[in-house]
């Protein structure tokens, strides 16, 4: 049975959908089946996987809606093992059209149980928010990974996001676990880094990936090509960067 990933950071602008891209690509190019699920209005997860949003049939509103479950709504791409549930403008309109839909908080959770069995890991792009959306995605994961960039406010924001996580799991999901806090936009010559990184350390140690992820600017330019970075420059800093961090995610995933 596949694992159902939420990668979450309420806030934008910290490589939350540049993790979610690459770091699907980086583990289907180790050989393991991914599903990504773009849950963000915006629909950069998609456009960064070369997709046309306007082509597109079914999205992740129509799961969330109950319209669609995701074997009918997942796009096959041309980069190896990972498959794509899009997600369009539509999607923005989701957090009101749920609150009139019974068991809203569970509807991602039931149209992803068609494709579980065929996956072996479901990243699910989430909003920057702690909104319907994000409750559903939360609810259907079997853990959360974040991706953190080093600068002042973003502890505010984590033990903000992790008080979301303890709430959904005593509501919903009480299985939910953190999978793992990545460091993004990483620059070791920065006093502030190593400070956050510090205080990161004080409360989640063992939940740390060991790869932090650097500015660069060919991660920024990959999805302006519609290419994972592995295939836009598999020879740059940031692919290097997001293979590494597959490859960990896959040994703790190996030993647990």
């Amino acid at each position: 049975m596949g694992k159902i990933i939420s990668i979450v950071n309420q806030k934008g602008g910290v490589g939350k959908t540049t993790t979610a891209v690459n770091l699907a690509a980086a583990v289907g190019m180790e050989g393991k089946k991914v599903l990504l699920v773009d849950a963000d209005p915006q629909g950069n997860t998609t456009s960064g996987y070369g997709i046309n949003k306007k082509k597109v049939a079914l999205t992740s509103y129509d799961l969330l809606i109950g319209k669609a479950t995701a074997d009918k709504a997942l796009v096959k791409t041309e980069f190896k093992n990972v498959d794509v549930v899009p997600a369009s403008i539509d999607l923005a309109a989701a957090e009101v059209d749920l609150i009139e839909i019974e068991r809203r908080e569970a509807q991602l959770k039931m149209a992803l149980s068609t494709v579980r069995e065929s996956y072996d890991y479901i990243f699910i792009d989430c909003p920057p928010s702690l909104g319907l959306i994000t409750v559903n995605a939360l609810n259907a994961s079997d853990t959360v990974i974040v991706p953190i960039q080093c600068e002042y406010f973003a502890l505010e924001g984590l033990s903000q996001l992790m008080a979301t996580v303890r709430q959904v799991k005593r509501l919903y999901n009480p299985t939910l676990e953190l999978e793992g806090i990545i460091l993004t936009m990483f620059d070791g010559r920065l006093n502030l880094t190593h400070q956050v990184v510090a205080e990161i350390k004080k409360y989640f140690a063992n939940k740390l990936y060991k790869t932090p992820i650097p500015r660069a600017v060919r991660l920024s330019e990959a999805p302006s090509y519609g290419m994972p970075i592995q295939y836009y420059d598999k020879r740059s800093k940031g692919a290097s960067a997001y293979t590494d961090l597959a490859k960990e995610f896959l040994k703790k995933n190996r030993r647990m």
